[in-house]
């Protein structure tokens, strides 16, 4: 593939994935926070003031870093283990009964967090790519 589309392609990839933790991750839970917190509570999950705080704040921030391609490996690592814990903890479709529609809609969300999670996994691994913050850090630490 050609050179100039794979930055593209990059930036891209990591952008959408910040959008997604930033809006429908964060920001959601900043204006939802009850329905996220009855969500919860629903899944007999402990001390959830404080989970969702501090999840909606970890989706925020490292939402944007991501957006802005700044610290992304370490970024995507946390959005991913974060993304791992949120789908044990409240997408356990294995703990319901097989032909519930509620089943189906974790086992949905689970696989689709799996897919999301290699994505940031990817992201972890190579960097926020030639259009990111931190590739500008680099260069400018290189010329000085």
């Amino acid at each position: 593939m050609s050179g100039n589309i794979e930055p593209l392609f990059s930036a891209s990839g990591r952008v959408l994935l910040g959008l997604y933790f930033f809006l429908a991750g964060g920001l959601n839970k900043v204006f939802n926070f009850q329905s996220h917190s009855d969500y919860m509570a629903g899944h007999d999950i402990n001390l959830i003031p404080f989970l969702l705080t501090a999840t909606m704040l970890i989706q925020l921030i490292t939402g944007a870093t991501l957006i802005m391609g700044y610290q992304t490996k370490v970024s995507a690592f946390l959005l991913a283990s974060l993304t791992l814990v949120i789908s044990l903890g409240v997408h356990d479709f294995w703990t319901m009964p097989a032909e519930e529609l509620q089943t189906a809609h974790e086992t949905q969300n689970f696989i689709k967090n799996m897919g999301i999670m290699a994505g940031l996994l990817v992201c972890a691994g190579l960097g926020g790519g030639q259009w990111s913050l931190d590739n500008l850090i680099s260069h400018e630490r290189q010329q000085n």
